[in-house]
């Protein structure tokens, strides 16, 4: 083994903690701010490997529950301004994830500009919030971080004030002291409206700015305006899977406060191109169509006769605020005077403002050409019509099963659809979707199960029918398992309208593909499915089909190991089958932001997809902690937006690195190292007896089941099997316990396995696959500790065979950090990766301390003690080491 590297720190790291130790001082008393440093800085002393340091009481036995808790407190902030330092300093950007760095490698590669215009006209790139249950802090405490991003972005620009006329380095610390007194718990459980109200910070405040400017940027990178391939979408109101809460009423809330927020942003765009364009037609020709606007918008002030552009921009207001009436039902927050009639489209409203773009660009040899603003404006109406988001809608397989059943069986159509095996099931749906004839009976009494599914329906259809076809284009179907799955959303979509036998521009069915068997099934589930004649036409029409394929149930299945290549493999698979079905495929990633969940960096993972699977079309699942990691700020969100672009660029048009004859070595030896992997984790979480009463005692599942992050129950069901559980707390409980289990196990055992060393390592050098899946094990790996784990699994010496099982964790561990190292031929983790082995060991001193509080405090709580403040500080615990570690959920 090497010499450890130094603890090392950039100068923002050191400039906001002594801010923050300063604060601690001022509002914790002098014994706090002492015994916060003293805990510190042993326990950095420990990490650094410096002799005598072991010895050293850490102090933390001295800490009663009110200390304790303040302790926790601060730990947690610096770690939150640590992280806001790293991604200011790009710790965690790639220097070739940028779309100029693409164009050029493909350039070298011999791929021109055509090709790439050809592409992106036909492409799409979505990042997709969710609600998932990860980010454990409140919004209030993000919104003092942002400000303290925006206030430390002043101080570089080498400003003494903000805008507002306060000094920039007091602002700082006010932010500061703020944290330090926001209470960092939530009280109250988060309900499916607040969770919408937290995805429309993002799309409002983030998105709707950042993307035009991207947009401009590309432009000038391509030399040409490409398409808007580039969107956004959204699950939060209408991701029913497992939870009761959403409704058709969140349906509607969530599109009318999208709806809302994005019209009035266009509106604030108007205005202010009102303001700006002063133009005189006694000092500038003034087109006939920009005429027309003019005269047509009713705006008849003297004092504007001779200014035809605000006139024109006076009539395009006057109809944007009656759109924004009509789709919102109230009046906008500053209506018009003028009397307009609402927009139907986003389209007609984009011709307006063509009109004015094309006017502006013909005298003058182009010297208005385009007006940054109405140039950035056109775009967003492009990107994000009167929606905002793309919602799509999901739903588990077995409720579209029992609702239709239900239908069947109340028209008259079939008793038992239930007792129908699968050939029975889809010749019985293959006829129903020749006809387009509804079966709901409108004065029947349905279940309460069946009326919510009705309902949504029904409101998807109203909302289509009021924002267009974007503001809902998919219906995702969790657990698909059959080409039946398909067909009977197909059924169910018809009763509103939203599938029809005719039909061209319906609702896309699409399967979610997520266990290690249902990824192996998929290819021929899909065959049968394009090829249907009921289906093919409509999919001709649309000219491309989704697949959504998930990394957290596959893993929590058949391992990290198993599930990647799982992913990997069913993936290649489907392609032969669109390219039969002459159909573009768009495969849609269920990433979470732990590895465990098919975390990691996105860049690499996208580049690392089987050749021909991405040709220019791919969405992913952006999740709680990642979403404010990812998005939190402006240039975070510009950065990693363009890391997605840049990747897919590569992924569709970069020649294939492997031969023939290297990818056919590289998928056996592959074959045979899951087999091993999933043998051996299968073999230790669902055919161990122990193993799931181990689990449950040995990490935090329980306490985080009451940590008020989400509006979803933490299970499907009541049932406590592994199985049933969902991914979610589990990654989140094994990284809390640093055993971080779900990102590693298995792998040391295919790779002792293994008996070609050499070909593995030519593997780890020449795939991008193999590289990306060993580059996330590493991190996990590196963030893990077996000796905090064995303190954990303490906590589980009343079950019987705790010690077998965690010695089987702690020994397949030391396996794949071995069996790591010597495939990359590094002396210790991250050795080839500095500056994310320096953001780790900064990090590790202040996650340990957190690791043993909680511990104590697990005990006592789960002895029957009853003080508020235990919980309250196991609770704290959770929220300070999730910061720490980022992409723990």
């Amino acid at each position: 083994m090497g010499p450890p590297i130094q603890i090392s720190q950039n100068p923002d790291i050191r400039y906001l903690g002594r801010i923050l130790g300063d604060v601690i001082r001022a509002y914790g008393g002098d014994k706090l701010f002492r015994q916060t440093e003293y805990i510190r800085s042993s326990s950095v002393d420990r990490h650094r490997g410096i002799a005598g340091a072991e010895a050293i009481d850490p102090g933390l036995d001295a800490l009663g529950l009110d200390d304790t808790i303040a302790f926790v407190r601060g730990f947690m902030l610096f770690s939150m301004l640590a992280n806001l330092a790293e991604d200011r300093q790009g710790v965690a950007a790639e220097p070739e994830a940028t779309v100029a760095a693409a164009l050029e490698k493909l350039r070298a590669d011999g791929i021109d500009g055509d090709a790439v215009a050809a592409l992106l006209d036909a492409s799409l790139v979505a990042p997709v919030l969710t609600a998932h249950p990860t980010e454990v802090r409140r919004k209030s405490v993000l919104d003092h971080k942002n400000r303290i991003a925006e206030l430390m972005r002043l101080r570089d620009n080498g400003a003494a004030e903000t805008p507002e006329g306060d000094v920039v380095e007091e602002a700082i610390r006010r932010q500061v002291a703020l944290l330090w007194q926001t209470r960092p718990l939530r009280t109250q459980k988060l309900f499916v409206a607040d969770e919408i109200d937290n995805a429309l910070t993002y799309l409002r405040d983030v998105f709707l700015p950042v993307v035009p400017k991207l947009y401009a940027r590309w432009e000038k990178e391509l030399g040409h305006r490409p398409a808007s391939f580039l969107r956004v979408g959204s699950w939060i109101g209408g991701d029913r899977d497992g939870n009761p809460f959403v409704t058709a009423e969140t349906l509607h809330m969530a599109t009318s406060r999208n709806a809302a927020a994005v019209l009035g942003h266009y509106a604030d765009a108007v205005h202010g191109l009102g303001a700006e364009l002063s133009l005189s037609s006694t000092l500038a020709p003034v087109s006939e169509a920009v005429e027309a606007l003019a005269e047509a918008s009713g705006d008849n002030a003297p004092s504007r006769r001779d200014e035809p552009y605000r006139r024109a921009l006076s009539g395009i207001y006057a109809r944007l605020c009656a759109t924004y009436a009509e789709i919102v039902g109230k009046a906008p927050p500053r209506p018009s005077a003028l009397a307009g009639a609402p927009y139907a489209t986003p389209g007609d409203f984009r011709r307006d403002l063509v009109v004015i773009a094309n006017a502006l660009s013909a005298g003058g040899g182009g010297q208005l050409e385009g007006i940054g603003a109405l140039g950035r404006l056109i775009r967003a109406v492009e990107v994000f019509g009167f929606h905002l988001a793309t919602l799509d809608m999901r739903q588990n397989s077995a409720v579209h099963e029992r609702v239709l059943a239900e239908l069947l069986r109340v028209s008259g159509v079939e008793g038992d659809y239930l007792a129908l095996d699968e050939e029975a099931r889809v010749a019985l749906l293959r006829r129903e979707l020749a006809v387009n004839r509804p079966l709901a009976a409108p004065w029947h009494r349905w279940s309460e199960e069946t009326a919510g599914e009705l309902a949504i329906v029904h409101a998807a259809a109203a909302i289509r029918a009021r924002l267009g076809n974007q503001a809902i284009l998919q219906w995702i179907i969790s657990k698909a398992e059959s080409l039946s799955d398909l067909l009977e959303v197909h059924v169910l979509a018809r009763e509103a309208g939203l599938w029809s036998a005719e039909g061209t521009d319906d609702l896309m069915v699409v399967p979610l593909f997520e266990t290690i068997a249902d990824l192996d099934d998929a290819p021929a589930i899909m065959a049968r499915y394009l090829a249907l004649p009921e289906i093919a036409p409509h999919i001709a029409a649309r000219g491309h089909q989704e697949v959504m394929i998930g990394y957290s149930d596959s893993n929590k299945d058949g391992g990290y190991l198993t599930s990647t290549w799982g992913l990997h493999q069913a993936s290649a698979a489907l392609t032969p089958v669109f390219e039969a079905a002459d159909t573009a495929m768009q495969l849609f990633h269920g990433r979470g932001g732990a590895v465990g969940r098919g975390g990691g960096s996105a860049f690499a993972a996208i580049r690392a997809q089987p050749a021909g699977t991405v040709q220019g079309r791919i969405r992913i699942t952006e999740q709680g902690e990642v979403i404010a990691a990812k998005y939190g700020t402006g240039d975070s969100a510009a950065t990693n937006l363009e890391a997605m672009v840049s990747a897919s660029l590569l992924a569709s048009l970069e020649p294939e690195a492997l031969s023939d004859a290297d990818a056919a070595r590289f998928a056996g030896a592959m074959d045979a190292l899951s087999d091993s992997a999933f043998a051996a984790y299968r073999g230790l979480v669902y055919d161990t007896p122990a193993f799931r009463d181990f689990f449950r005692a040995m990490t935090p599942i329980a306490e985080i089941a009451t940590l008020k992050i989400g509006s979803r129950p933490s299970s499907r069901t009541k049932s406590s099997a592994i199985e049933d559980l969902r991914a979610i707390p589990w990654v989140f409980s094994w990284a809390q316990a640093r055993a971080m289990l779900p990102g590693w196990y298995g792998t040391g055992e295919g790779f002792a396995a293994f008996g070609d060393k050499a070909l593995l390592a030519d593997m780890a050098a020449g795939w991008p696959f193999f590289a990306a899946l060993l580059g996330n094990m590493e991190m996990v790996l590196a963030k893990s500790d077996m000796g905090i784990a064995a303190r954990y699994a303490e906590l589980a010496a009343h079950i019987d065979g705790h010690d077998t099982i965690f010695t089987a964790i702690r020994d397949g561990w030391h396996r794949a950090h071995d069996g790591l190292l010597d495939i990359t031929g590094q002396t210790r983790l991250l050795e080839k990766n500095p500056a994310l082995e320096a953001s780790i060991r900064l990090r590790l001193p202040y996650i340990e301390p957190l690791n043993l509080l909680q511990i104590e405090l697990m005990k006592r709580h789960r002895a029957g003690e009853t003080d508020p403040r235990i919980a309250e500080g196991i609770q704290l615990t959770i929220n300070a080491i999730a910061t720490a570690l980022r992409n723990s959920g």
